[in-house]
């Protein structure tokens, strides 16, 4: 019996539901804890069919649409799996101490039960419904980000590589769902574009947290600032000479276009690396998703390129 006045605490000092309330919530919990908002990263499963121009068949939408599950079911296993083991951590950190393993919403056996079950059912649920290549993208990149849990992540530049290929892996098992061939400067756009914009939020995340790295992310006291501008800079140039490339390997004004979309795409390409550097030299480029959705101008200029790019590869 709880004497009258007593309020109990959880492990982490706030106040406890009671059980049945926290069963009933631990659903939602499970959810948050999936990162629906990061969810947007998995539309870049659509990247190579658009380019191919293979968005306006029924069948071709209905298989993107289930690749786009099941690289977030796959996206969420690994993001349970991670807060389970990252918990103590992520009560170190100003804004990660909020997830709900952390905060004690989830418990962490129970984030280590639904991540490893989706992490069995993707792959497989691929393998059924898409063909063999999507599967094994579908599994090596579980395998990858596991790996980035346990190990990689406390390895210099590695740690880099691992995320930046997680973001090009999404963009590749769209076209591999529906058979699309894969263009190199295609790979090499989304890889450094990846890039740019993952050492750009790691360059942010070292800025605001210098001298804490070590309580909240491996690796940041091992980078330095500069090393960090010089890779997102780098991987600016490369993922805008590569588009450049690709836009003018099509040559001059298709038959029929108007005017040469394609090449003209490049300006808004262009325009949205330099407003988004803009983030990353002020350090507030976070989660791209963030910057993306949250910057008006930068949002038109995307829209843009879309339409751009929609015009080229209709030929109008």
């Amino acid at each position: 019996m709880t004497e009258p006045g007593v309020v109990l605490l959880d492990d982490h000092g706030a106040a406890a539901a009671p059980a049945h309330r926290r069963l009933l919530a631990l659903p939602g919990a499970l959810v948050r804890t999936a990162r629906p908002r990061q969810w947007v990263k998995n539309v870049l499963v659509m990247a190579a069919p658009a380019a191919a121009g293979r968005l306006s068949s029924p069948h071709d939408i209905t298989r993107l649409a289930l690749v786009f599950c099941l690289f977030t079911a796959a996206a969420s296993a690994v993001y349970l799996i991670n807060d389970a083991r990252d918990a103590e951590a992520d009560r170190a950190h100003p804004d990660k101490c909020r997830r709900p393993v952390a905060a004690g919403q989830v418990p962490v056996a129970a984030a280590y039960a639904a991540g490893g079950v989706l992490a069995v059912l993707a792959p497989l649920a691929a393998a059924l419904t898409c063909n063999a290549m999507t599967a094994t993208l579908l599994s090596s990149y579980v395998v990858m980000q596991l790996a980035y849990c346990v190990k990689l992540k406390h390895v210099l530049v590695v740690d880099l590589v691992v995320v930046t290929t997680g973001f090009l892996m999404r963009a590749m098992t769209g076209g591999v769902a529906l058979g699309i061939p894969l263009s190199r400067w295609f790979l090499i756009t989304a890889g450094f574009g990846a890039l740019f914009m993952v050492s750009a939020k790691r360059y942010s995340e070292a800025l605001r947290m210098e001298g804490k790295g070590a309580a909240t992310r491996a690796l940041l006291d091992a980078y330095t600032t500069g090393y960090l501008r010089f890779v997102w800079q780098l991987a600016a140039g490369v993922a805008v000479l590569a588009y450049c490339m690709w836009a003018l390997e099509a040559g001059g004004v298709a038959n029929g276009a108007l005017l040469p979309w394609r090449q003209l795409s490049m300006v808004p390409f262009i325009g949205a690396i330099l407003r988004y550097a803009v983030f990353a030299d002020r350090g507030s480029a976070g989660a791209p998703e963030d910057v993306v959705l949250h910057d008006r101008a930068l949002a038109v200029i995307g829209l843009v390129w879309v339409a751009m790019y929609a015009l080229a590869v209709t030929d109008l």
